[in-house]
This record gives structure tokens, C-alpha cells and sequence, in this order.
């Protein structure tokens, strides 16, 4: 989930209806976003991984205009020639092996949208934007020797090679592990040498924004062709909405040359009747057309066949049942009729998770506060953890793995919140993979300036007392931990997890300077015999 912030005076600049600040609340709720609060006349809503269409006020808007009915069909952007080419060079082929390019001219870059951009930027995508009129096309992105090309990095003064980035800037310390396993990295110039981008972790300075930016090229780079793609034509589109001018680029590869961004509609197909039966609806072609294109589709009906031309910034439509559920927005999900299941059924609860409710409320009770962290997770996370089971084809390079340990998403956590005032004690319990089986772990973490191995053992100790079972702890070498400060925990013999103070290279990787305590048990042991 990804909280975007909605100035409510810019929402309806853009929407070009007044709607209360209720009403705006209620609609994009209904649109399919969570909504989080209201200050100061600022909207928050999380919205679902799914939809980074709708990662901006401007996609916000746009889609809020269909839903309401102010507009329908396909949103018409006029396309500019390409006049400058963006050289994708076969060095990044084994690196960060595709880009895209376009261009946008003639934005006014107020206050509203400096800061859309920069929440675009932020959205976990390697997305360039630069100041068009300070650099030199043709661009090129290319794989280079870290020591052997030197820039000024945004946020700071002093230029440094890629090598003094990763180990000095804290973007470059917070993606190094992107591109570090690598000989080679990725680096975006201009047709004079002059560094734009060091993707994926930071723009150079020469090409910031300002107030009196007019013309911007974008940029993206990844490991998916189509990923690239759709996120260029989230981004050329969402800076459209704004009143900026597309303009094309020919993105040149060795073996074949784009015109990007690629705005061009994406064709479907809907089985009227299987979506009516899955959404317990009886709609019309008609009707099915009418809330389809009031999502922003062009539509047209034969008989229960409805042919579909999706916008290209829809990157979720992968199979029918992504468009009915677009019929049910569209529909209203306000309007489903409210009643208890027509089905009764009697169960109980897997003991199991009975007992993990009893954990969490030890947890609670000692002065921690839950997380909840994602099952996929990176490989190159720092720290040593039990082998892990690969995705085969992974949503990010750094969503690859399956996790084996709950700790790094702990420590990741802090790392997200070490603004925030100390002490911070945070625990999960859920399920890690092991072997390609599932296993369930507890694992807690505290973080402040007296944490130390004590603490962790005492806490420990505490919750095996509070589960009615008796264990031993005993010194054990493990890397996650300072040496001499980290033990086994023992019952009935066998180890059931480890606990102690995380080493301070651990730490480091994840740029934390307080002390951390923390431990990680498999459940199953813990529970006592006949439970």
C-alpha cells in the first residue's frame, strides 16, 4: 500500500468541479482507495499496489472525472513528433538492461506540482526527471566503472564517483545493494559527458527543478521492457493532466528503435455473462459499456462480448475478472445490498493461530508494538538468514525471494522510522518459507540508546515463563549478532531461535546508529504439548 497526500483545492483545480471536502473523501474511497484522514484541508488515502495510475493527484482526478461522470472513454493526449534520440548502449545488457525516454514542454512548475513530481519520484520506481534546457541530447544510458565518472548527486555539494555515492549519499546507501554485485553501473549523459543520472539511486544536481522549469525529459530504467514502459506512460500522462505537451523520443537499442512514451490503447475482451455472475449483477451490453467507459475504457458491445481498448497507463489489467472488477467500481459498491451470507457454516479457529493471538498479546503487554512486514522480500538484504526460495518472475529486482527470516523487515522498519523518537519496540509474528514450507516465527525488536544483551534475554525468558514452557539459552556464533552477546534458545533440547545485540555492520547497511536488541523463535516449539 502507498499513501498518497491530496490537497483538496488542487483536486478540484484539476477535477474542474466543486465537490465538498466530504464528498471528495467519499467518491475516491469508492474508487477503490483507503481512505486515512483529513488535516488541513489534506486528503490521505492508501492506494492498492495494483493501481500506480492512481499514485498522483493528477491520476486521481482523472480517474475521479469518469466516476463521477464528467468525462468518459479513453483520456485523449496529443502527441508531439520525436525531434532527440535517448541511446539505450549494450553495456547495460548484464546491469539494469532497459530505458525509455520522453519529453514534456511547457509545464508551469508551481508549488502543486514540484511536489506531485517529487512524490511521483518516490513511489519505489527508478524514474528520472531533468530540466530539459540545461543538458545537451542526444542522451545515452550506459554502463560505466564506478571510479571512472564523477557528478554532483542531488542533496549535496561536492561531486563524488559512483563508488563515493553508494558509501556516502544516504539514497546511495539505502539502493546500494541494486547495483553493488555488479562490475559495472548504470549511468545516464548527455551528448557533452554530463552525468543526468546515476539510476537507480540518484539524479544529479545539473539537471534539478525549479520554479522556472519549462521542458523535462523522463526518464526510466529497469529490468522489464514492459514495466518501463507503463511507467513512463503513468508519469508522460499524469504531467499531461497538468497541461504539459507530450513529446516523443526514439529510444534506440542495438537491434531496434521506440517512439516512447507509448500511449497507444491496450486491446481486451469481457465475457459479459461469467463478470455478471462473478459481481451478482445483471447489467445490460449497454449498461456494461457505460460503466466501462466511465472508468476511463472506450468500449463497444456484441452481444455479451464486450470489446475493451484500456488506457496504457492501466498496468493492472492482466486477465477479464481486473475489468469486472471495474464494472463493480463503476457500479457502486455503495450500492450492493447489505445481508448476512446466505451459506451457514461452523468452524473453529486452527490452533495455531490461537496460540499466535496469545503471543501477541504477551508481545503487547511487554510494551511492543506489531508490524506487519511483506512475505516477498530481497535478496540482498543484509544479514545472514536460512537459504531462501527464489520468484520466478519477480514483481522488482527487489522483491525476488521469499523471506526465511522476520528480522531484516524488522530492522528496515526502524530504518523507515529512525526519525521518530526512542525508545522503538516493534515485534511480528507471521509465516517465513523454509524449504519451500511454510513456517510460523516470532520476532521482536528494540531499538535505543541502553539496549543491550540483557534486556533481550530477559525478554525471551519472559515469554517462554508467560507460554507455560521451560528453556535454556546458551552461547552460540552468529553473524547477525556482536560476538559474546548472542544465544541459542533451547527447548527440550532443541534450538527453537536465537536472540542478542545486532552487530553494528547490520546496523550500519540498514543506517541505524542506535544500539538494537532482538530476537527471532520458531512458534511451533512453544507451544505447550496438547494445545
Amino acid at each position: 500500500m502507498t499513501n498518497i497526500d491530496v490537497r483538496y483545492e488542487d483536486l478540484i483545480d484539476l477535477l474542474g468541479k466543486r465537490l465538498s471536502l466530504e464528498e471528495c473523501v467519499d467518491r475516491i474511497t469508492y474508487m477503490g482507495a483507503g481512505p486515512e484522514g483529513v488535516q488541513d484541508h489534506v486528503m490521505t488515502f492508501d492506494i492498492f499496489p495494483n493501481r500506480p495510475d492512481l499514485y498522483s493527484v493528477e491520476g486521481i482526478a482523472r480517474g475521479l472525472r469518469g466516476f463521477l461522470g464528467l468525462e468518459a472513454g479513453l483520456a485523449v493526449y496529443p502527441v508531439k513528433a520525436a525531434s532527440l534520440d535517448f541511446i539505450v548502449d549494450s553495456s547495460v545488457s548484464n546491469v539494469r538492461p532497459f530505458a525509455v525516454g520522453g519529453i514534456i514542454r511547457g509545464l508551469d512548475l508551481d508549488d502543486d506540482l514540484l511536489r506531485s513530481i517529487v512524490d511521483l519520484q518516490e513511489k519505489k520506481v527508478a524514474i528520472g526527471i531533468h530540466d530539459l534546457d540545461r543538458v545537451s541530447p542526444p542522451f545515452t544510458y550506459k554502463a560505466v566503472r564506478p571510479r571512472e565518472v564523477r557528478f554532483t548527486p542531488l542533496g549535496l555539494a561536492q561531486e563524488m564517483d559512483l563508488s563515493e555515492i553508494l558509501a556516502k549519499h544516504e539514497k546511495g546507501r539505502e539502493f546500494a545493494h541494486l547495483v553493488e554485485p555488479k562490475p559495472l553501473f548504470p549511468i545516464i549523459t548527455d551528448s557533452a559527458g554530463k552525468v543526468l543520472s546515476f539510476p537507480p539511486v540518484i539524479n544529479g544536481i545539473l539537471t534539478q527543478l525549479t520554479s522556472d522549469t519549462r521542458n523535462l525529459f523522463l526518464d526510466v530504467t529497469g529490468t522489464d521492457l514492459e514495466a518501463v514502459s507503463g511507467c513512463l506512460a503513468i508519469l508522460a500522462t499524469a504531467l499531461a493532466e497538468r497541461g504539459g505537451q507530450i513529446e516523443l523520443v526514439r529510444t534506440k537499442y542495438a537491434d531496434k528503435t521506440f517512439a516512447t512514451p507509448d500511449l497507444s490503447p491496450r486491446p481486451h475482451s469481457l465475457d459479459l455473462r461469467r463478470a455478471s455472475e462473478r459481481l451478482g449483477l445483471s447489467l445490460t451490453p449497454s449498461e456494461a459499456v457505460e460503466f466501462l467507459r466511465r472508468m476511463r475504457h472506450d468500449a463497444h458491445a456484441d452481444g455479451d462480448r464486450i470489446a475493451v481498448s484500456s488506457p496504457a497507463y492501466r498496468l493492472d489489467l492482466l486477465h477479464e475478472v481486473d475489468l469486472a472488477e471495474d464494472l463493480a467500481i463503476a457500479w457502486g459498491y455503495d450500492r450492493y445490498p447489505r445481508g448476512l451470507p446466505r451459506r451457514q457454516t461452523i468452524g473453529d479457529a486452527w490452533p495455531e493461530n490461537e496460540f499466535t493471538d496469545a503471543l501477541r498479546v504477551l508481545l503487547i503487554g511487554y510494551g511492543y508494538q506489531e508490524v506487519m512486514s511483506l512475505t516477498i522480500a530481497s535478496s540482498k538484504e543484509p544479514g545472514e538468514a536460512p537459504p531462501r526460495v527464489e520468484v520466478i518472475n519477480p514483481l522488482g529486482e527487489d522483491l525476488t525471494t521469499l523471506r526465511s527470516a522476520l528480522l531484516p523487515a524488522l530492522l528496515n522498519i526502524f530504518r523507515l522510522n529512525k526519525h521518530r523518537e526512542l525508545p522503538q519496540r516493534i515485534f511480528e509474528t507471521a509465516d517465513v518459507v523454509i524449504e519451500a514450507r511454510n513456517v510460523r516465527h516470532i520476532a521482536a525488536a528494540a531499538m535505543h540508546h541502553k539496549a543491550a544483551f540483557t534486556e533481550a534475554k530477559s525478554l525471551v525468558l519472559s515469554l517462554l515463563r508467560d507460554v507455560g514452557r521451560a528453556g535454556d539459552v546458551a552461547p552460540v556464533e552468529d553473524g547477525n549478532f556482536i560476538p559474546g552477546r548472542a544465544a541459542s534458545v533451547m527447548v527440550e533440547g532443541h534450538e527453537v531461535g536465537r536472540f542478542g545485540e545486532v552487530h553494528p555492520r547490520i546496523l550500519e547497511a540498514y543506517s541505524l546508529v542506535q544500539p538494537v536488541i532482538a530476537f527471532e523463535l520458531d512458534v511451533g516449539p512453544l507451544r505447550p504439548s496438547g494445545n
